[in-house]
């Protein structure tokens, strides 16, 4: 049975400059392009030209988009950073009572899943799955190591569910391969009826600034530089790259699947750019209430009712 609701992939990306991607200007890296399959999305949809964050830092931004509300009427959002320091707190979170996209879809009869980083809140008086989420895998804080996935405390930070969970490897191909078996177990489902919602939160970009190739740095080493942020312009749009290369599989296992047809894909990133980001022409970067500092990349894929090749200047949020 075809599905008429469409499957929705929201793909939330952290610390992207404006200009990063090619379809936004972005230039060339020594690799050559830097994001095609990202440019593909947008190429086969809607791209705006007027999409901004609600706000400079992440989970501001992450409150607005999970709840379709003004994030500050939430207490959580006006104490950005919400990090370690604030686990056990019964206050510095997303309540569970809140409504969420993912509960109101729930609720419709939509499958939920996030994949990737929450930073709304520790257990056991906040998670994804209290706000609407039935599976989750991936971070609690704003961001950890990209190899032994412990954040700025030290602490191990990768979770099934609220259940720790260690797993070899680089966090952006992690949390790739985890959205395309998703997308495979799903499928059966979606096609009889049961549609998704995948929540894919990349940590990429965000600091510490390491690719994959990075793999034989020392743990010792590898605490320092997430302290010390590293990091170039170079790696900076190779970790982008990696981002794309996964974004890229999903697509693949989307179409091998038949799902791509009726699968409303939205890419943006929750902020401005920081160190290395291209904001071109844009002032300002993450932190900063500027142009560069809330103007972020806002793609809609949609083959099933989004002509390909659209660009619009409708502001969006």
């Amino acid at each position: 049975m075809s599905n008429p609701r469409p499957n929705i992939i929201y793909i939330v990306c952290d610390d992207l400059g404006y200009a990063d991607l090619g379809c936004y200007g972005g230039r060339e890296a020594d690799f050559g392009a830097v994001s095609p399959n990202i440019d593909r999305l947008a190429a086969g949809g809607m791209k705006f030209t007027q999409g901004y964050s609600n706000s400079p830092v992440c989970s501001p931004t992450r409150f607005a988009l999970i709840t379709m509300r003004y994030q500050y009427r939430l207490r959580g959002a006006m104490e950005e950073p919400i990090n370690s320091r604030s686990k056990g707190s019964t206050t510095l979170g997303l309540p569970p009572e809140v409504p969420t996209l993912p509960s109101l879809l729930k609720r419709a009869g939509y499958h939920t899943a996030l994949i990737g980083k929450w930073h709304l809140g520790y257990p056991p008086s906040f998670g994804p799955r209290r706000s609407g989420y039935d599976e989750f895998f991936g971070i609690m804080a704003g961001g950890v190591d990209y190899f032994t996935h412990c954040s700025s405390s030290g602490e191990h930070d990768l979770y099934i569910d609220e259940d720790e969970h260690h797993e070899v490897g680089y966090l952006t191909d992690v949390l790739s391969q985890r959205a395309v078996d998703h997308v495979r177990q799903r499928a059966a489902d979606a096609k009889a009826g049961q549609p998704f919602l995948l929540s894919l939160h990349y940590t990429a970009p965000h600091w510490p600034w390491e690719t994959r190739d990075d793999a034989h740095v020392a743990p010792e080493v590898a605490k320092n530089l997430f302290h010390l942020h590293g990091g170039d312009i170079h790696t900076y749009r190779r970790m982008i790259h990696h981002m794309d290369e996964g974004i890229g599989q999903l697509m693949a296992a989307l179409r091998e699947e038949g799902l791509e047809e009726n699968t409303l894909i939205v890419f943006t990133s929750d902020n401005g750019g920081e160190r290395f980001s291209d904001s071109w022409p844009l002032v300002g970067g993450k932190m900063d209430l500027t142009e560069g500092g809330i103007r972020v990349p806002w793609i809609a894929h949609w083959p099933a009712a989004i002509p390909a090749g659209t660009v619009s200047t409708q502001h969006c949020m």
